[in-house]
């Protein structure tokens, strides 16, 4: 049996880096928003991007740049890109014996070259170092499936990176104004979806059928059901207790009550009570972020994220 405190690394392993990863395609499009199109309020878009993300606004002028500096850049925050990827590499460190040389190396690496992709970005613009963060979250994702056993440790590793998908999913679908194609446009660029979607549906890009397509589509790996169901396959292969019906840890029961609500339902009803469900999903993945800590690593329950409904962002706290 695996040791808890690799355990609890595998799984931060994966939320950091999905979270990094994830919060440099939100920006990403953000940038590219406020750069390309001059009709944009700036100082409403920036506040509105950090609030997204888990952020206080604060004071002071906005601009793409000090929204980078805070989102992207800023040592000092924990939360920052910067700071998760630093996060993610600690963890590693600790977890040396159970994971693959080539994932250490990725997050070393990465982090190692942080400076020079500031530096280099600072000169060719935020979308440079952003592109650098997708490609590297796309390198260990890629190594950790082809050099990690598939084993308890992959497994914890998987939870934690769905568990944070899910998360960050909610917040682009809370980011969507429903009155404006291009703003669901952003959200499925975001996501990685736009390709997808359009060979799926074959039409104008519609609020109803993208909330469907990235919340109950069972085929794309970054819809809320598909990182839901792998979340719950591989929790369960870890579930240690007897197979007995209704015998089954907590956050088990979380996942497969929130994958089964979501698998059988009216798509009129899920457009209509939208933000409600939306907010409730977020707080499914902090409850079952809890009892796994309690249940798995045996260690008091903790929360990662602590802007509860994007009403307060962490700014640092949270992060292990």
């Amino acid at each position: 049996m695996m040791l808890a405190r690799n355990a609890d690394s595998l799984f931060w392993i994966g939320r950091y880096v999905e979270r990094a990863d994830d919060m440099a395609r939100i920006l990403d499009v953000a940038v590219q928003q406020l750069l390309e199109d001059p009709t944009v309020d700036t100082d409403l878009m920036v506040g509105h991007v950090l609030t997204v993300l888990g952020f206080e606004p604060g004071p002071g002028a906005k601009s793409v740049w000090s929204l980078a500096d805070r989102v992207a850049y800023d040592r000092s925050v924990p939360g920052s890109i910067v700071g998760l990827l630093q996060a993610a590499r600690e963890n590693a460190r600790g977890a040396r014996e159970v994971i693959s040389s080539e994932m250490w190396e990725c997050l070393n690496a990465t982090y190692m070259g942080l400076a020079e992709a500031e530096r280099r970005s600072r000169r060719l613009g935020p979308h440079d170092f952003l592109t650098h963060i997708k490609g590297r979250a796309a390198m260990f994702a890629g190594l950790a499936d082809a050099t990690l056993s598939h084993d308890d440790g992959y497994s914890y590793l998987l939870v934690g990176r769905s568990i944070e998908r899910v998360d960050m999913i909610v917040r682009m679908l809370l980011s969507g104004d429903r009155a404006s194609s291009p703003s669901w446009m952003s959200v499925l660029i975001a996501a990685g979806a736009q390709d997808t979607y359009i060979r799926a549906y074959r039409g104008a890009v519609e609020a109803e059928k993208v909330v469907e397509f990235m919340m109950i589509d069972r085929l794309f790996p970054r819809s809320i059901f598909h990182a839901l169901r792998v979340a719950e396959h591989n929790l369960a292969v870890l579930d240690q207790r007897p197979d007995r019906v209704g015998v089954q840890s907590r956050a088990l029961t979380l996942l497969g009550r929130a994958r089964s609500d979501l698998e059988f339902i009216d798509p009129v009803a899920l457009m209509r009570d939208l933000p409600e469900y939306l907010l409730t999903l977020q707080e499914t993945c902090r409850a079952v972020s809890e009892s796994i800590a309690e249940e798995h690593f045996h260690i008091a329950p903790y929360v990662s994220w602590t802007d509860a409904g994007l009403a307060s962002g962490p700014d640092g706290e949270g992060l292990r």
